[in-house]
């Protein structure tokens, strides 16, 4: 994986043997967004304002620092934020999971497991945002929604969009998966509400 990563952000041109898979990836992809937005699959609205920070490309570019400094601010605010997260790299017993900071990292993932660790806020974790966040609502005081790595998860309605990107790689050579690193086209940047590049230029 890591080979296919470096030729991603280095632009290998053999890359171009996987162009087909990409256009199905993009259409599949593109075919599900659809669903959602004309109500052929459902979307679930929450009773308080939620925050989706992600990107369009595939590993780290900086969400969970944003998420961080998002709980803080909305802290000092007065608001009460939760953080629902999918929970990556963790084997949790079953979802949803309250994550606390006497959680175990091999359950919650480690960076769940950080976010409760740095904002004191809930956290849960569950591959399904919707189940996550209503597990959030019910048993946890909160009057605003962070949704981690959450952009592509159309199931849960959204009032704001940050897609971050990572300022030193960009968006490499800006083809979808597998040819790419990119989950979605570059022009979907255009339609969230907010861009926040992280380092670089």
């Amino acid at each position: 994986m890591n080979f296919l990563v470096e030729a991603w952000y280095q632009k290998s041109p053999w890359l171009i043997i996987l162009k087909p898979l990409s256009y199905l990836f993009q259409f599949l992809a593109a075919r599900r967004r659809r669903a959602y937005a004309s109500g052929k699959k459902r979307v679930w609205h929450a009773p308080v304002p939620v925050l989706i920070v992600g990107n369009i490309s595939v590993g780290g570019a900086g969400k969970t620092p944003l998420v961080v400094a998002l709980c803080e601010a909305l802290s000092d605010a007065g608001f009460s934020p939760g953080i629902v997260s999918r929970g990556y790299g963790g084997n949790a017993p079953g979802y949803p999971l309250s994550v606390t900071v006497e959680s175990d990292a091999s359950e919650s993932g480690d960076e769940p497991l950080l976010l409760a660790m740095r904002t004191k806020c809930p956290v849960v974790i569950d591959p399904d945002r919707v189940a996550a966040s209503e597990y959030l609502l019910e048993h946890f005081d909160v009057d605003v929604i962070i949704s981690d790595d959450g952009l592509q998860h159309y199931a849960l309605g959204r009032d704001l969009e940050l897609a971050v990107v990572d300022g030193r790689r960009g968006l490499g050579n800006g083809w979808c998966l597998p040819a790419g690193p990119l989950r979605e086209p570059s022009e979907r940047l255009d339609e969230v509400d907010w861009v926040i590049v992280n380092g670089g230029g």
